[in-house]
């Protein structure tokens, strides 16, 4: 659920699941403009809001390129076949859990190529995951 957050002072995404405790006021609601919740709840990737600050860049490979480009990941993604095959995606996010876990549904088919700090959290989720596996 997308509102104002009256402790926060601004616009936030809230779990309704999380929600404890809600109270109506009499004080009439703010119009906000609708450019301005774009920019906020719109320009970034997955459910967490807020201004996209980071692009990543992904590398599909020619196995998966295809499905890939078909798919609408943010309405403001920039995508491209490479001469080989593979398929470069660019994503702007801001935070980047929801991106993770998307990124690692595609296993050895996607390589993060940046930002550097995307790459080494989703090459940290891999190596804990192997670890669940010694011996292999």
């Amino acid at each position: 659920m997308d509102g104002y957050c009256h402790l926060r002072r601004g616009l936030r995404t809230f779990s309704v699941d999380r929600v404890r405790s809600a109270r109506e006021i009499e004080e009439a609601a703010d119009t906000i403009p609708d450019k301005e919740l774009d920019e906020y709840f719109a320009s970034s990737y997955g459910i967490f809001s807020g201004k996209a600050n980071k692009t990543a860049l992904l590398r599909f490979s020619r196995e998966r390129a295809q499905w890939v480009a078909d798919e609408r990941w943010h309405p403001q993604q920039i995508g491209q076949y490479l001469t080989d095959g593979r398929y470069e995606l660019r994503i702007p996010y801001r935070d980047p859990r929801e991106l993770v876990m998307d990124i690692l549904k595609y296993g050895p088919d996607v390589e993060v190529i940046s930002p550097d700090a995307l790459r080494g959290t989703v090459a940290e989720c891999l190596r804990l995951a192997l670890a669940h596996y010694p011996g292999l």
